[in-house]
């Protein structure tokens, strides 16, 4: 695109040796838990593994609940005789994983891709070229480690649809007790044990699919949809197509370095994998856990459960791009509403207690009682999460008629009923709890907890004020009297009362005070925060936290300090294909989801400074890019109704709108550089000076 202001005229593309989008190796991962997922925001697949998942289909009651394995006939490996040379790429442009062979007379190409658009697909495709001019037959041999079983559904063969294997099935055990058993109904075409290129053909190419879904209606319309395509030569086109349109409304390139920008848009195509289709945002999604939808059945990735993870960790990036998306997130929450009101009274108190890990029902499901009676801060990170998208689009309607409002003032009135009044302090105390820093539990006033608690009754007072809404007193009372941990010898936040300074840390958890809960403090204190916390956190703790430390250190104005722990994050992407890891030794959860937003929030909200306010609208930005890189280009930003790109240089922001808010109210937007030093942005660009 080329934009002019009255200084410069912008190029507004960069360009690279070769393309940051198409990871390529020679051979697979050793570890065949660093295979890359492919999904679609229904289904989620590790390439050449024997089993997949869908979205929201569990097994297991409580504790035991766990994403259910469902036999996938893509599992296949393809082999010829006598290779020459060999290949794997994923292209995160398209969302197609392809495995290449040579050989001195033929290149056979394997293909697999979980549909973008029609989300209950799956397909391998498989091509064969002649590279030689020769009359012999050219064999492919296909091998399959598919068997039509599971340990979780109790699948039975149904007869054939159009050509294809049937088995349908129900899961063996409900979350809650007499609950709902998920039904499974799974369709594929037949695979031979090989594909041969005739003599008299120069090049050919085969396609075999699978349906799933919950009905037979809905898995037999996909199945009709995806021959259909497949008959016209459509079907990979329309998933490009869906793949084109994200990457469109959701781009970040970076001018300096190969390497972290590989990783962004690595980081990008997972999480965004995660989600559902734009055009289909429906009630079918289950939220994302921290493996993804690849991963999560029993005893590994988190059992597929949803965490905090969602709301601190990964929506923050998504809805910067995708409001609808981003609602998605808050309606999977809405739906689990009765679950965490039953939470609740098991608790003894009123209002809604999130589960700390979530499946279908809202229920708890952690295995482990202790995290679900005490990481209670949950709660205020849902809240959080609605508070952001409010603040990001003024779209009242998820409040009103999307019950939004029923999860903000069922959280208040949690935090009423679960403090405690200490008449001496005068001040509200959350006691016997675990904070985000889970080495240690039982404990009271975690810094964290605490501010996440008040910034909910915040939002609840604030909303109820919007939706003319009477608020109880209470709401704001313990807001404005809740204990938030201080040294005042010190000047820093300690992680909970009786917190010993140089204890050892987990995980962020006090320097999250100043992002993403924008806890006012000083430089000073925010730099004390930063200093004490760097110094004893564990150096194999999970994957996300560096990313919150260079934030803070963004925040401070020191660049370099910020990029040295940003790239201690490299340690957890397990090459050739960018899964991450949990851990830097390559423990822990993979595809660690979690770990890749917490990175992107570094890049989104570090580099750029950008807070988005909530009283006025106007976008706050304070850029800071550190040595080496030269250029960062942000695209499809979704603000108020107003879509727009940005552009940061070393000495140069420019704000350029793309498509503004048919709503007068929301339009137009200012763009402060400084105190004092505001930019107003016309209807195309908006520039100023570093």
């Amino acid at each position: 695109f080329l934009y002019r202001s009255s200084f410069h005229l912008y190029n507004f593309t960069m360009t690279s040796g070769s393309d940051p989008y198409i990871f390529t190796s020679n051979t697979l991962p050793r570890d065949s838990r660093f295979l890359p997922p492919l999904a679609n925001g229904l289904l989620g697949w590790r390439v050449y593994h024997s089993i997949m998942h869908m979205g929201s289909v569990y097994n297991g009651e409580g504790g035991d609940c766990h994403r259910a394995d469902v036999p996938c006939p893509l599992s296949v490996t393809m082999e010829m005789e006598d290779p020459v040379q060999q290949s794997y790429s994923l292209n995160t442009h398209t969302g197609v994983f392809t495995h290449t062979i040579s050989t001195a007379i033929a290149t056979a190409t394997q293909s697999f891709y979980a549909h973008r658009y029609y989300s209950q697909l799956m397909v391998m495709e498989v091509s064969i070229e002649r590279q030689a001019v020769t009359m012999e037959p050219v064999t492919v041999k296909l091998s399959s480690s598919f068997t039509p079983q599971s340990k979780d559904i109790d699948f039975q063969s149904s007869p054939d649809y159009r050509g294809g294997r049937r088995i349908q099935g129900q899961t063996t055990a409900a979350e809650v007790p007499g609950g709902p058993r998920p039904t499974v109904d799974l369709i594929w075409t037949v695979m031979p044990p090989s594909l041969i290129l005739q003599p008299e053909q120069s090049h050919s190419r085969w396609g075999f699919l699978l349906a799933l879904g919950n009905t037979n209606q809905s898995t037999e319309a996909s199945f009709d949809e995806g021959l259909s395509l497949m008959a016209s030569g459509d079907l990979r086109d329309s998933h490009q197509q869906a793949w084109k349109e994200l990457w469109l409304d959701s781009t970040v390139e970076l001018a300096g370095s190969e390497t972290l920008s590989k990783a962004v848009i690595g980081c990008l195509f997972y999480l965004l994998s995660a989600f559902p289709p734009l055009h289909d945002v429906s009630g079918l999604f289950g939220g994302v856990s921290p493996g993804g939808l690849s991963n999560g059945g029993s005893g590994q990735d988190y059992w597929g459960h949803v965490f905090w993870d969602q709301d601190i960790w990964m929506y923050p990036a998504i809805a910067l791009f995708y409001p609808r998306l981003a609602r998605a997130v808050l309606e999977y929450r809405v739906r689990t509403v009765d679950g965490a009101k039953d939470n609740a009274q098991k608790q003894g108190y009123k209002g809604l207690k999130f589960p700390w890990e979530s499946a279908v029902s809202g229920r708890e499901v952690c295995p482990e009682d202790i995290y679900g009676q005490q990481e209670i801060h949950i709660n205020g990170d849902v809240s959080l999460a609605f508070q952001h998208y409010l603040y990001l689009t003024r779209d009242l309607s998820l409040f009103t008629e999307g019950r939004g409002s029923e999860v903000i003032w069922g959280v208040a009135d949690y935090w009423v009923s679960r403090v405690t009044w200490d008449q001496k302090d005068q001040s509200y105390h959350l006691l016997g709890v675990m904070p985000p820093d889970e080495y240690y539990y039982g404990i009271n006033d975690s810094v964290y907890t605490n501010t996440v608690a008040k910034s909910s009754l915040q939002f609840a007072v604030e909303l109820a004020s919007l939706l003319q809404h009477p608020a109880p007193q209470e709401w704001q009372k313990v807001a404005d009297h809740m204990k938030i941990p201080f040294d005042q010898k010190e000047k820093y936040h300690p992680e909970y009362d009786g917190y010993i300074k140089g204890d050892p840390v987990k995980q962020a958890d006090a320097v999250m005070l100043g992002y993403p809960l924008g806890l006012a403090m000083s430089p000073e204190v925010r730099r004390n925060d930063l200093e004490a916390y760097e110094a004893v956190t564990d150096p194999d703790g999970p994957a996300m936290t560096w990313g919150i430390f260079a934030v803070g250190w963004l925040e401070l104005g020191e660049a370099e300090k910020a990029q040295k722990l940003l790239e201690k994050s490299f340690d957890n992407i397990q090459g050739p294909f960018q899964v991450w890891s949990e851990s830097s030794d390559g423990s822990g959860a993979v595809n660690f989801l979690t770990g890749m937003g917490g990175f992107l929030q570094a890049v989104l909200f570090g580099y750029t400074g950008f807070r988005y306010a909530h009283s006025i609208k106007r976008l706050d930005f304070k850029p800071l890019l550190p040595n080496g890189l030269s250029e960062l280009i942000i695209r499809g930003v979704s603000y108020l109704g107003n879509k727009m790109d940005w552009m940061l240089r070393k000495d140069e922001v420019c704000v350029i709108l793309r498509e503004q808010s048919t709503s007068v109210e929301e339009s137009p937007v200012t763009f402060p550089r400084e105190a004092g030093h505001i930019c107003q942005m016309d209807s195309t660009i908006s520039c100023w000076p570093l």
